[in-house]
């Protein structure tokens, strides 16, 4: 009997793949690193080459050098892959220009066909598992803005001019399935590479922000979820789907036909920590090394030396500005002689807080909603100088998960959903996440945090967009 499962969650900046045991505990784990996306041009954010390829078939190869179990044991596989980006492909499948990233600003429109060797117009997730199966089919939880999708139905819409006002065409796209169900079998010359049964499945999930929030346990009204990755943001699930919608964003839960209200999100959030990093350079490293630890694990325990509130240092964290506001940058303040690069570090990591406690504020605001407690997933989440920031600004508790990706173990939930293993999704979710650590608020310091973020960072940019808009016709 088979008593392993596969999930795979490919990110922005590495690919991570995780093999579970049917309880949820991770018994293996592997990850390939991505190039830097290329920028040719302003506007334009592309993936170098083969590169997300590359980086599944490599991450899943490291997986499995890690793993000690019987690889024929290894039941399904599901993939979790990034969002919002378009892939574009020739009529044999393969790559008719690079993958274009979420960061590109030609996601903003609908797509324009201006190349007839693009045949098929697809996500990250279509793309990958057709490398995958050979199958032209992909997770209807994918797909929705500037795509013609039915959310009645969860697939395509009938009318063509739905296409139409996409810039597609049927024969464009791929055929939909939803979460947990089978984009198809392992192509069998992958299967013999990996080791792995010839007719294991790969399994269908969501958007990578949807599988995260499955895979972090989130079940509960007054439970929210936030992501510190690339792109942070945080999800409430929801039985409904919210039209017009101010503050946030209402996206396809990775349990079809439910919801996960998003946050407005923090573009390059925990990407402005590995931007520090190499600021520092080879001195970062030297002293890490010195001390027998990783350069992240330096910088948290000289961070928890620096005061709460950085001594009056404070970070505005737009190092990418959107579309509708290009002049803004990222702004730090209140410099003085008391400050050393780990309070700007620690700035940098109160930033990240402030900025998606607003956040959530409006959301929550929108809809009137009050939080329990906060579950925090993602690779900033192994931060324990951050997870208390949160737990002190929030005065609430903090949940940090087990296992290396939630996105994963989400990934891996669908596959047991798609071999009926338990119930349900929920079923699932209450058997395989698991709490590894939760941080309680000090009083004091939600105190002092929210009094900085009333009466300071809510109120730094009517200040600085006014000398930002100056300065950018100057520099851009």
């Amino acid at each position: 009997m088979s008593r392993y499962v596969m999930g795979i969650d490919n990110g922005s900046q590495s690919t991570k793949v995780a093999i579970y045991d049917l309880e949820g505990n991770e018994v293996a784990f592997g990850f390939y690193s991505l190039k830097e996306t290329l920028s040719p041009q302003p506007g334009v954010v592309i993936h170098p080459d083969d590169d997300l390829w590359d980086s599944v078939y490599g991450a899943i190869k490291n997986c499995l050098a890690n793993f000690t179990g019987n690889p024929k044991e290894i039941a399904g596989v599901g993939l979790c892959t990034i969002r919002c980006c378009r892939v574009l492909l020739k009529e044999d499948g393969h790559l008719a220009y690079p993958v274009i990233s979420w960061m590109d600003s030609r996601l903003n429109k609908p797509y324009v066909h201006t190349d007839d060797q693009v045949k098929y117009v697809t996500t990250t997730s279509g793309y990958l598992g057709f490398r995958l199966t050979g199958e032209f089919k992909d997770t209807a939880s994918n797909y929705e803005v500037h795509w013609p999708l039915d959310l009645e139905t969860l697939d395509w819409s009938q009318d063509d001019e739905v296409f139409k006002a996409n810039g597609l065409k049927r024969e464009m796209v791929f055929d939909l399935v939803k979460p947990g169900e089978k984009l198809g079998s392992l192509k069998q010359e992958l299967a013999l590479a990996y080791g792995l049964n010839q007719d294991i499945p790969v399994v269908a999930t969501a958007n990578d922000k949807a599988v995260e929030a499955l895979g972090s346990g989130i079940k509960d009204e007054g439970t929210i979820m936030i992501s510190l990755g690339t792109f942070i943001s945080s999800m409430l699930l929801r039985n409904k789907y919210k039209e017009n919608a101010i503050n946030f964003f209402p996206t396809l839960a990775c349990i079809p036909f439910k919801y996960v209200y998003e946050s407005n999100g923090i573009r390059r959030g925990m990407w402005t920590v590995s931007w520090f990093k190499k600021l520092i350079g080879a001195e970062l490293v030297t002293e890490a090394g010195k001390q027998g630890v990783s350069e992240e694990e330096y910088l948290n325990s000289k961070a928890q030396d620096v005061p709460v509130g950085s001594d009056g240092l404070i970070t505005i964290l737009d190092w990418l500005s959107t579309p509708s506001i290009p002049y803004r940058k990222g702004v730090m303040i209140g410099f003085d002689q008391r400050h050393t690069k780990y309070h700007i570090y620690r700035s940098i990591l109160e930033a990240i807080a402030f900025n998606i406690k607003n956040n959530i504020d409006d959301m929550l605001d929108e809809i009137d909603v009050r939080l329990n407690d906060v579950v925090v997933i993602g690779g900033g989440s192994k931060s324990d100088v951050i997870m208390q920031i949160i737990a002190d600004l929030f005065g609430l508790p903090v949940h940090r998960r087990e296992g290396s990706s939630s996105a994963c173990l989400g990934a891996a939930i669908c596959v047991c959903q798609h071999l009926s293993i338990y119930k349900d999704f929920y079923e699932a979710t209450s058997k395989m996440v698991k709490t590894q650590q939760t941080f309680l608020p000090n009083s004091k310091n939600h105190v002092l945090y929210n009094k900085i973020n009333d009466t300071v960072v809510k109120n730094v940019r009517f200040h600085t967009d006014e000398i930002l808009k100056l300065t950018y016709p100057i520099f851009n």
